[in-house]
């Protein structure tokens, strides 16, 4: 199974959900692309230490997303009808036109402000 990327800004982040006795953690992240007349949503899932990363996210921000996509068949009994889920997992992501992963252009801003701090009075002129 291969990973791929999507591209949008962020639409919705939901708050992280455990599950059962050994406290799975799922978090959900909707992207919206604009394509042409409609809109897209793309519900991603992010899973157990994975739901931390995206403390880092604010609506508005655009990513690019890797994810993998994960199925499942279920079926309550064997005389029951078998249904099967579809889900699309997140592995990672990266802001658009952020230097790194989680970093805002105001951290950028900073560290720029203070290599200027750092160099005054040593220009070559």
């Amino acid at each position: 199974m291969s990973n791929t990327k999507v591209r949008g800004t962020v639409h919705v982040i939901e708050d992280t959900k455990s599950f059962g006795q050994k406290g799975f953690r799922k978090r959900l992240v909707v992207l919206e692309q604009q394509n042409g007349r409609f809109a897209n949503y793309v519900p991603l899932e992010f899973t157990n230490d994975a739901c931390d990363a995206v403390d880092e996210l604010k609506l508005g921000d655009e990513v690019d997303v890797t994810y993998r996509l994960s199925g499942r068949k279920w079926q309550k009994d064997p005389t029951s009808e078998v249904k099967y889920f579809l889900s699309a997992e997140a592995m990672g992501f990266n802001k658009v036109g952020a230097g790194k992963a989680g970093q805002s252009d105001d951290d950028l801003n900073d560290v720029f402000s203070q290599a200027a701090a750092d160099d005054e009075g040593d220009a070559p002129f």
